[in-house]
Formats: C-alpha cells, structure tokens, sequence
C-alpha cells in the first residue's frame, strides 16, 4: 500500500510573530487552518529537509519546533544572540553571540536534542556570505568552515575531535560546500597584484585533496556567489565586479561560469538580458528559448514543470513537452516559490522591500489563482521544504504551445514603422518591434547564433557601437591586406 504524501504547510511571518498554516487545497472562501498560532519571534527558518523550524529572538533567544507535530524541541537562552542556523537536517543548531574579547568563544555548535555544546570558537564578526560558519552537507556526513589560508574538515558524529583535517587554499575569501552528496568543496581566492581570481573545486576526500579537480581564473572580480547542482557534479558561479571598467553597465559587471567536477566544462555560460530567457543543458548548449521577455525570474518545478515571470505576467510551462500550461498576472512580486508537490505556486508581496500592498497569492500549476490574503506588513510566506519524491506526479493539463500565446502587456502605437509590413509576417499585420538588447548584446548575427545554436531571432539593426566596431575592424583588415600587398611588391 503506497504511504500518504505529507501534508503541505506554510510559514507565515508578521511583525508581531509567526504562523504554520495547514497548506492547499482550501475551500471556496474559507481561511486556511492555522496548526500554530502566532508566536513572538525575531526571525525563522526551516531545516533543508523540512523536518525542523527554528525561531528566533534577537539577542536573547532560540527554538526549535518539531515540524511534524509543532511541538518545542528544545528552547536555547542565548543573550547577545545575533544569528542562528540549523543543519539541514535539524540535528545541529550553530549560533553566533556578540563577544567582548577573543577568549570568549562566541560561535557555538549545539546538538539539539541533547542541547550539549559540541564545538565552539571565536570569530571576530560575520556576515551573510561567511554564515553559517560551519557547512553540512545535507546527510550531515561532511561539515566543513573556512578559516585564513584554509578550509578545516570536521567529523560530524564527533565534534570534540575538532578539526580532522584541513585543505591549503592562500587567499581564500569564501567557500560552498556540495550539499547532495557533499563530495566537492569549492572556494573563491580574489584577484591580487595583478593576479587573476579564480574558483577552484576540490574533492573533500582527505585523500583526493592533492589538487584541484577544476579551476576556472577570470579578472575584473571582488565576489562570487555559488551554485552547485543535486548531484554534485556542476557549479554555477556568479562572478560580480562592482565597478564595470567596461562601461556598459551602471550596476557593475556580472558574469555567469560554470564548472563541472569531470572538466567536461569549464568556461562562461552566455547571456543575453534582459530580452530572453534561454535554457541550457549541462553542456550549456541552448535546448529551449521562450523569446522575447523580459524574464525576471525563473523558477523550476520539483516535478519537472518551470515558471517565467514577466514584469507582473507569469507564464507557466511544460519544460519536457515545450508546451504552454497557462499564464496569470502577479504584481509586485517579491518571493515567488513552487510547494514541494508542485501543484501550486505561491508568490508574496513582502516588507521591507515593498511597504503597501503586502500579501500572498496561490496559484495552481497552470496558472489558475486558488487563494489570496493581504496583510497591513508581511515580512516572510514560505513552503515547509519536503522531497519532491514523496509526492505523486501531476496529470497532464497541458494546451499545445502552437494553439496559444501569450498577450502581450502593451499595446504599441502604431507609428510609421509599425505600418511597415515585415518579411517575417503578412503584410496586414505590424511588425511587432524589436526588443531592448544592451549595446555590449548587439554584436552581430554571427554572435547570436552562438550563443543560442540558431534558436534566437536577429531582428532590428547594428547598434551605433556595433557598427562603429565593424567599420573599424574593416579597416585593420584592408590596412592588414594594404601592407601585405607592399610586402609582396618590395620582395619582387
């Protein structure tokens, strides 16, 4: 007999405290139940597995609630408590308290149940790309923190050993470790006199650790931010540089590697924003494109499905049949999540990003709005995290991608060159206009097809640089041929 998937639950965080909803489906027009009432806290968070939730009180105090019953686990009077973490799987609890000296040990590992202080050291201060100090891979079988000039190995059933081992990296600025299975480590060294940074992958076996199994250097970057994939075998890094010595952007430079464990891949993963959304295979090789956007956000459905989000406009598709489920209107999004099943998808307005209009919607999975609630200020809305294997897969509520489209959010003028018929389209229909590409985007059709494997259209004209590029580059090459020319004449 096939076990009952577990029940679907939502955090619902206000200034005044926290909430569990019971999670969807609900009646028409009834609220959803609440399995616990609101309760004073500061901040929460849920174990990765789902099995945990943590509450906080700043600068006094932290519990944890067995997510099944909702019951106390086991409640931590921590004074001058600044930030707390659970192991993804609710085992540990890793905290950090203000500290007046070095001899006071301010970052504590506590096993839950037991509440024991398993390991504790001082650190000077932290912040959000340092915390947690301490990394678990999702079994809790590798933890690992990094230290200066290196990352420390610690054997998770016996912290009292502290540090087993230790891997050598000079400069290291930040690290990640793989989480399923935490067989890799990956750490970032910051370009320095003139030498390049670089991200490399290491195996966290203590006796694989001679060098590096992947290794990318770029310049032109201060952080990186990390992805790995389930699996272990693929890292996404988001190289970021706050001044672009480019000019092409007023935000920065940004550039987006990805690296695999087998070296079957090493190099930058093209992007072209915010006009379309593309994507990639392992090989970053181009397998679906959904055209013009802008898309601002995608997000992939446990059970196979993805989402894009338009400013305001959500599509909803069928990845592995290409195919169009539905579409529906979300503004001012702030959070945008997919619950563990699949079969809904909620999106909140939240403060402090947004200070009116806070609330949250639930959609089904084709884009049908099942529930909305607003709030006077909404700090948090998310989905207790369970295994997508624990649920059944979704019958297939699909419309032919050929059969629908989506509409478009505004209605352009029709102008003098709108009125003109395009080689693409009848002649009695206007030509729809080309979207905004930055100038660094615009290079040329040859570059296009590269990066998209002939998927993305090459509409609208050469930019000014574009064409001021191409004019120069003829130019070499006739002063190149001019030059050759007199060389041949001068031998003869």
């Amino acid at each position: 007999m096939a076990s009952q998937p577990p029940a679907l639950d939502i955090l619902v965080r206000e200034p005044d405290g926290f909430s569990v909803w019971s999670g969807p489906p609900y009646p028409t027009g009834s609220a959803p139940p609440v399995r616990l009432p609101k309760t004073a806290c500061s901040a929460t968070y849920f174990s990765s597995d789902g099995s945990r939730l943590l509450a906080t009180v700043a600068s006094a105090s932290a519990t944890v609630y067995d997510c099944r019953t909702l019951s106390v686990v086991r409640s931590f009077e921590l004074p001058g408590l600044l930030a707390a973490a659970l192991s993804p799987a609710g085992t540990f609890l890793q905290t950090f308290q203000k500290s007046s000296s070095p001899q006071e040990k301010n970052v504590t590992v506590w096993h839950v149940d037991t509440a024991t202080a398993l390991y504790q050291h001082y650190q000077k201060n932290m912040s959000k790309a340092t915390w947690p100090m301490v990394q678990f891979s999702a079994d809790e079988s590798v933890a690992c923190r990094m230290m200066t000039n290196e990352i420390q190995f610690f054997e998770p059933k016996d912290f009292t050993k502290g540090f087993v081992y230790k891997l050598r990296m000079p400069g290291i600025a930040a690290m990640q470790l793989a989480s399923a299975p935490g067989s890799h480590v990956a750490g970032f060294v910051p370009e320095a006199k003139g030498v390049p940074a670089s991200v490399q992958i290491f195996s966290c076996d203590k006796d694989a650790q001679g060098q590096a199994v992947a290794r990318r250097s770029f310049f032109r970057c201060s952080t990186v931010q990390f992805h790995w994939n389930k699996g272990s075998t693929g890292l996404l890094v988001v190289a970021q540089a706050d001044v672009d010595k480019t000019n092409q952007s007023y935000y920065g430079e940004t550039k987006l590697n990805y690296l695999t464990t087998d070296r079957a891949f090493e190099g930058i993963v093209p992007l072209i924003m915010p006009a379309r959304a593309t994507i990639f295979n392992k090989k970053c090789n181009p397998l679906l494109e959904l055209g013009e956007g802008p898309y601002n956000t995608i997000r992939w459905n446990p059970k196979g499905r993805w989402f894009g989000n338009l400013p305001g406009d959500m599509a909803f598709w069928d990845y592995s049949e290409k195919k169009l489920v539905g579409k529906t209107k979300a503004e001012c999004s702030v959070t945008s999540e997919w619950s563990p099943d699949g079969r809904h998808f909620m999106t909140a307005t939240t403060a402090p990003r947004l200070q009116i209009d806070n609330g949250i919607k639930i959609f089904d999975h084709n884009g049908s709005l099942q529930f909305k609630k607003m709030f006077e200020k909404l700090y948090q809305a998310d989905w207790k995290p369970e295994a997508p294997e624990k649920f059944s897969d979704i019958a297939d509520l699909t419309i032919s991608l050929g059969s629908i489209k989506i509409e478009e959010t505004k209605k352009q003028a029709q102008g003098s060159k709108s009125a003109q018929p395009s080689s693409k389209a009848p002649a009695n229909i206007a030509a729809k206009p080309t979207a905004y590409r930055p100038p660094h985007s615009k290079n040329s059709a040859d570059v296009q097809d590269k990066l998209f494997g002939g998927l993305a259209s090459t509409g609208g004209e050469m930019s000014k640089n574009a064409l001021r590029n191409k004019k120069r580059r003829e130019k070499q090459k006739e002063k190149k041929a001019a030059e050759g020319s007199g060389a041949s004449a001068d031998d003869n």
